[in-house]
């Protein structure tokens, strides 16, 4: 086999497990909703997603945006690692790099791996995102509040925006923060930016 049809192996790979995890975030969304006995409408006004996004979503017609799933964490009172984890299996103590569980932002450039994702008993979760050239993802407010993060740029130029204040981040560097208000991450360079983000709720 080329390197080529290698690699092609692992991006059909990596689509089937981003396609599973689409669908299993579906249902367990349609799941928190019924469980609080919110109609469509009723959801769309606490989170301010409207009711044909949500309803798509629990459908798997379409993938959330990072920034619609953020608002959805916030209503549920769960971190984005947290509901992902929710949909990914029973976690194991060793992650695998083929297991870790990817998750895409087709529309906004994002692609989210779950390196370690939530385990009972442990407070901490490790993330590793990479966002495309121009990509630009603003959350309104933090799934959890207080919420604390270390961002560590791995390549790329990266601008995250805290409040009102920018961070300008190259390779190498480290952003250590508590979130209680909007934040931005926007891919600064003409390459990817990837970064691993650790993750502490409060």
């Amino acid at each position: 086999m080329t390197r080529d049809e290698e690699c092609a192996d692992d991006e059909r790979a990596d689509d089937e497990r981003a396609d599973t995890v689409d669908a299993r975030l579906a249902a367990r969304l349609a799941e928190l909703r019924a469980e609080r006995g919110w109609s469509l409408g009723e959801l769309a006004e606490r989170s301010g997603v409207s009711r044909s996004t949500l309803s798509r979503a629990e459908r798997a017609e379409t993938s959330p945006t990072a920034a619609v799933l953020n608002r959805l964490c916030a209503v549920y009172g769960r971190t984005m690692s947290r509901l992902l984890g929710e949909v990914e299996g029973e976690p194991a103590p060793l992650v695998r790099a083929a297991e870790q569980a990817v998750w895409e932002d087709r529309t906004g450039g994002f692609v989210r791996r779950s390196v370690s994702p939530p385990h009972a008993g442990l407070r901490g979760e490790l993330v590793e995102g990479r966002l495309a050239a121009g990509a630009d993802i603003a959350y309104d407010r933090p799934p959890v509040p207080g919420l604390e993060q270390h961002v560590w740029l791995l390549e790329g130029a990266l601008e995250i925006t805290a409040g009102d204040v920018r961070h300008a981040l190259a390779a190498g560097d480290c952003l250590r923060m508590r979130v209680w208000g909007p934040t931005r991450f926007r891919c600064a360079g003409t390459e990817t930016a990837r970064y691993a983000l650790a993750v502490v709720l409060p």
